[in-house]
C-alpha cells in the first residue's frame, strides 16, 4: 500500500491537508483516494 502513498503524494503535489479535524482529513483522504483510483481506471480503458 506504500506505492499509493508515494504516487498520490509526489504525482498528485499532496504535500498537506486543506482542511482540519479528523473526520475532515478524513473525508478529504477519501476523496484523493477515489480520484486516483478513478485516475487509474480511466488510464487502463483507454490504453
Amino acid at each position: 500500500m506504500e506505492p499509493v502513498f508515494g504516487q498520490i503524494k509526489q504525482g498528485r503535489g499532496l504535500r498537506q491537508f486543506l482542511l482540519r479535524g479528523f473526520e475532515k482529513v478524513s473525508a478529504e483522504w477519501k476523496l484523493w483516494g477515489l480520484t486516483h483510483n478513478l485516475r487509474k481506471l480511466h488510464v487502463a480503458w483507454t490504453a
